[in-house]
């Protein structure tokens, strides 16, 4: 398990949105009040399976430490905007990298093709989630998220606002990639009784 320090090295994106609302010597305060209520966080879930680790440790838990921190000093809608805009900036560069990978041949179809083991590997049940899975059709994939951890422990923590954010990361992903549709009706963070994927060719 990583230290709440080796975790927070590598939030660079949310330690610039801290910077933009405090000066620095506050703002280091505030990440070293959040690296602490990180360190509390992992060891109230020391427990956790390695599997869902790459979820917890290197989104969600460091995500609400900085929220609820943050709220505690800067009020609900600033300290959402520091989560927010660091992955509305990460999402935004991951999307333009894959949308320059839709363009060299055959990658689209392989794009469509890799997501089933993807999503078994990273996104399925020794990672904290229940899925839904569909018959498979050329040039398409579909599945459901029916519970996700992201869901559980921003709910535990106490901040189950966060999760919506998370949900749009995917449509920031790859809601903008040449030659590919992702589809979506409605998420868990949004109130929805699933998160429904459906990335196709077009």
């Amino acid at each position: 398990m990583k230290t709440a320090e080796q975790i927070m090295k590598k939030k660079a994106a949310m330690w610039a949105e801290v910077g933009k609302h405090l000066p620095k010597e506050q703002a280091d305060v505030l990440w070293q009040q959040a690296t602490k209520k990180l360190a509390a966080i992992l060891k109230q879930y020391a427990d956790l399976p390695r599997s869902m680790r790459f979820h917890t440790e290197s989104r969600i838990f460091p995500s609400a430490a900085v929220y609820l921190t943050a709220k505690e000093r800067l009020g609900e809608k600033a300290a959402a905007s520091i989560v927010e805009n660091a992955a509305i900036d990460l999402t935004n560069r991951l999307g333009k990298k894959l949308a320059r990978l839709m363009r060299l041949p055959g990658m689209r179809s392989l794009f469509v093709r890799i997501w089933d083991p993807l999503v078994r590997k990273v996104f399925g049940p020794d990672n904290g989630f229940r899925n839904a899975f569909y018959p498979k059709q050329k040039g398409e994939y579909r599945m459901d998220v029916l519970a996700c951890p992201y869901c559980r422990y921003f709910t535990e923590l106490g901040c189950p606002e966060l999760t919506r954010i998370y949900c749009e990361n995917d449509e920031r992903t790859y809601g903008n990639l040449p030659g590919i549709a992702f589809e979506r009706t409605g998420t868990l963070g949004k109130g929805a009784d699933r998160c429904d994927f459906r990335i196709r060719k077009v």
